[in-house]
Parts: C-alpha cells; sequence; structure tokens
C-alpha cells in the first residue's frame, strides 16, 4: 500500500483516525457521519480495521458516500485478530504510513466522534504524548449517558485496584477512546501485549513505564443498542493479573518484555546482575589469568559495565563501538574508543599488540563475522587471547517454541531482532577454526533467570542458581545460553 499524502490543510502533523470495528454494520456509518467538518479537514486518513467481522461492516464502511471519502482507507483482517491484535494492526499500519498522531475510535459510536478534535489536540500543542478520553472524571456523566451500573462501579473499584498496584493514577483505565503521539508508540513494545482486551491495561502501563505525558479529557457517554463483546469477569481478572505483574516487575521480582523500556536508551540489562551471563563468566576468567597492565581491545562496549571492571583492576582497555550513548558511558573507562562501524574492521586503523580482544555478544550482529574474526589475528600479540560469546540457537526455548511453528524475534536475548548470524555450540566452534583461531578453552552460560526473576539474586535463593548452572553444563547443547570460547592464534609470527 502506498504511503499516503501529506494532508494540505495540516501539512506540519499527520493526523490518523483508526476505527477499530468488528460486527458493526448497523453503526458504523453514522459514527463515520458524526466526525465533525472541521475535523475532517484536519485529518490525513480515516482507516477503518474490520476485524473479520460476521456481518457488513466492510461493505458498509467502502459505500460509506461522504465528500471526504478519498481520505477513507478499509482494511479487513483474514482472521479474527481479537482488540488487541487488531490495536497492534492498527498502530503498525500509523507507524508504517509516517502518522504523527493517531485516534482510536470505536465503530460503534460509543465514543463521541464529535469531541475526536479534543482528542488529538494536545498532542499536537506538545502538552501530551498519550490522551484518554474519561468518561468517570465528571460525576455521574457515565450514568446519565447509559452505561449500566454494574459496569459504572465495576469501573471504579477495578480502577482503585490497578491505581493501588500500579501507582498509576487515573480517574479510569478502562477508557477506549485513546489518542497516541506515533513517535511514543514507536518506543514501546506493543506487540508484546495481549490479544485480549486488557491490551488497554498493558499499554497503559508501557506508558507510565517510558514516563510519557498522560492527559485525561472529561467525555461524554453514550450507551445504545451496540453488542458488548467483553466478558466482564475475564476482563476484571487479567486487568488484576497484568497489574500485580507490573507491581512484581517495578519491584524487581520478575521480568517482563512488555515493560522494559529502556528509559535511558540503553538496550540491554547490566549482564552482571546475572552471576552466569557471558559478562559475568568472562570477567572472572579475564580475573583469573591477570589484567593488570594488560592492554585489552573491546569489541561493542555497550553499557561500559565490564570496561569499568576491567579499568578498576589496572586494565588499560580500547573500546569499538558505534552508538553514541554507549560511547559517552565508556568514554571515562577508555583510554581510546574508536569510534565506526566493526563491519568495515579495516578502516578503524586499530593497534596491533593487544594482549586481549574482547568480542562479547557482538560478531551475530555483524554482517560478515567470518571476515571480522580473521583480521583481529593482526590486533593481537603472540600468545594473546580472544575471547567470543555467541548465542546457543539450540537452546531448549528455542526448540520449544519451534515445536509449536514459533520463531519470534525479540528486543533482545537469543532471538534478538538485531542478530544477523545464529549459532549452535558446534557451529561457533567450526566458526573459529574455519578462521584461524585455536580454542583453548570452553564454558556455556545459563538462560538468565537472574534476570528474568530478580529474586533469584537474594542470597537465600541463589542456591537455585548454581544447580541450574550444573544441570546447564552437564546438558550443554540443550540449556546452554551462550557459548564462550577463550582462543589463541597458532599461526601468529608476531613478537610480544
Amino acid at each position: 500500500m502506498d504511503i499516503i499524502p501529506n494532508n494540505p490543510n495540516n501539512p506540519d502533523c499527520r493526523i490518523g483516525i483508526f476505527v477499530i470495528a468488528y460486527n458493526a454494520e448497523s453503526h458504523i456509518e453514522k459514527t463515520l457521519g458524526r466526525i465533525p467538518d472541521a475535523v475532517w479537514k484536519m485529518l490525513t486518513v480515516v482507516y477503518i480495521v474490520d476485524d473479520c467481522s460476521s456481518d457488513e461492516t466492510t461493505l458498509k464502511a467502502l459505500n460509506f458516500n461522504h465528500e471526504h471519502s478519498a481520505k477513507i482507507v478499509v482494511i479487513r483482517n483474514r482472521v479474527n485478530l481479537r482488540y488487541g491484535g487488531n490495536q497492534k494492526l492498527g498502530y503498525q499500519w500509523a507507524i508504517d504510513q509516517k502518522l504523527d498522531i493517531v485516534v482510536m475510535l470505536h465503530a460503534d459510536g460509543q465514543y463521541a466522534p464529535e469531541f475526536l478534535e479534543q482528542m488529538y489536540t494536545p498532542i499536537m500543542n506538545n502538552e501530551a504524548d498519550v490522551v484518554i478520553g474519561s468518561r468517570m472524571m465528571t460525576k455521574d456523566t457515565a450514568l446519565l449517558g447509559g452505561m449500566p451500573k454494574y459496569k459504572y462501579y465495576g469501573n471504579i473499584i477495578l480502577t482503585k485496584i490497578q491505581i493501588a498496584l500500579t501507582g498509576l493514577k487515573l480517574s479510569e483505565y478502562h477508557s477506549g477512546y485513546r489518542a497516541y503521539s506515533v513517535k511514543f508508540l514507536k518506543s514501546i513494545p506493543f506487540w508484546e501485549n495481549s490479544n485480549e482486551w486488557h491490551f488497554d491495561t498493558q499499554i497503559l502501563l508501557q506508558n507510565y513505564q517510558i514516563k510519557a505525558r498522560i492527559k485525561e479529557l472529561p467525555i461524554p457517554t453514550y450507551y445504545g443498542d451496540e453488542i458488548c463483546h467483553v466478558n466482564g469477569i475475564t476482563y476484571g481478572m487479567n486487568c488484576v493479573v497484568t497489574s500485580f505483574g507490573f507491581l512484581l516487575y517495578r519491584r524487581g521480582i520478575y521480568y517482563s518484555r512488555k515493560y522494559d523500556v529502556n528509559l535511558k536508551g540503553q538496550r540491554y540489562f547490566d549482564k552482571f546482575d546475572d552471576p552466569y551471563s557471558s559478562h559475568s563468566l568472562i570477567y572472572k576468567h579475564l580475573l583469573a589469568v591477570g589484567v593488570t597492565g594488560k592492554k585489552i581491545l573491546e569489541l561493542g562496549v555497550g553499557d561500559a559495565s565490564l570496561t569499568r571492571r576491567l579499568k578498576d583492576h589496572g586494565a588499560l582497555v580500547d573500546g569499538v563501538e558505534s552508538d553514541k550513548v554507549y560511547i559517552d558511558l565508556a568514554q571515562p573507562f577508555c583510554n581510546r574508543i574508536f569510534s565506526g562501524d566493526l563491519n568495515k574492521i579495516e578502516t578503524l586503523n586499530l593497534d596491533t599488540d593487544y594482549d586481549i580482544i574482547v568480542a562479547a555478544d557482538i560478531l551475530e550482529h555483524l554482517v560478515d563475522p567470518e571476515y571480522v574474526l580473521s583480521k583481529l589475528k593482526t590486533n593481537l600479540k603472540k600468545d594473546g587471547l580472544l575471547v567470543v560469546s555467541l548465542p546457543n540457537v539450540a537452546n531448549a526455548y528455542v526448540r520449544f517454541s519451534l515445536l509449536f511453528g514459533r520463531f519470534n524475534y525479540h528486543s533482545k536475548g537469543l532471538l534478538d531482532k538485531t542478530h544477523l548470524h545464529f549459532y549452535t555450540l558446534k557451529t561457533a566452534s567450526a566458526m573459529l577454526a574455519k578462521t584461524g583461531w585455536k580454542v583453548t578453552e570452553r564454558s556455556v552460560t545459563a538462560i538468565p533467570l537472574a534476570i528474568v526473576f530478580p529474586f533469584l539474586r537474594l542470597k537465600f535463593f541463589k542456591w537455585i542458581l548454581h544447580i541450574f548452572y550444573g544441570i546447564t553444563k552437564l546438558f550443554k547443547g540443550l540449556f546452554a545460553y551462550q557459548g564462550l570460547f577463550f582462543c589463541t592464534n597458532p599461526n601468529s609470527t608476531k613478537l610480544l
């Protein structure tokens, strides 16, 4: 589908109305007709996403006759994605079409289209990142608008429970009238959220975690003859469980990808939080061989957690890094930082007398890791040490996922979406041998349980980590999270 052109009436802000629809044939034309003319003129597009309705919702939308009909796009899902799944598609469409603001409007007209301008204006004026149309800000408005009493009081009670669990104070968590800055949507992993109705709670908590600016506005409430597709008891339980999970995440008891939004722009967790992570084990090994006074090259300094520790033990560390955020973090701990693309290692003018080169969690991100490994032999002293860590794609987690037909990429971990290559322990060893390195020692890391369940870092629970690491070493091919390889260059003729 072509990118929607800029709106000549509003060239500096591309606004889209995302009409989420399911079995709404009796309401959708009326809902679209209630959008004010002034709003139509401001909009770039109104896109209707029909979630595989069993009625004629799509046909009604396509046949809607209006002077601004050219701004309407109709999308019909081939399968029913559910409420949360339909939102994921709708928000991704807004990102792909390079919109600046998206407002979600329900096709059944329960949320007033007449209020659209108030929804997007705070974001357009840079006063908010998220706007929520609240039915509960003005006392009894929802009841006067026809909201059933059980929903009204259930909304109040459920919202109070969620506030107590999460700390996010809102007049209600359960309004489906939302406006988002698309820049904000791009910064959160909303694809990690549920496909069910509590998607709305999860995206709110992601918003809270990233410290986005939320603005609530009172909106009128209208309940007519629309059909409610929500199971209230299941929805309420899911909202409470989600809020409790968020509480555990904030307290450091449980890890969840959906809330790991990296406030400071750092993509990775501190790997020293896990005693059996690649960084922890590499650091332990290097201390054993001695780093004081050694000249070390670290490829990809990341958050500089390893760099800092090596410097504290008297190592002279040079780093290679392309990300300015990480360069700034590592600057105080490096003698020099070579800023550039490691894929073009020959352009970096690296020194040729390093005692140790650390390539931890980096080669899998490169276009041609074999080329880089071959070139690195010219940068290491005779009898110098190359340390490599690579993820094990044959880990039980990936095997189990494949059993059910899943190979889902994530923002980090074994299936990090920035990984260009995948290895098993055997194929990683073969690559090192092929590029001329001799592996003198091997080790493995364990699945990062201490990251997923932070309470395991407490002294009382550490025995669990020790036992699990022991099992990992017994069944390396199945449970190893990463392979660690300590290598020398057997063909080196350089002098110390």
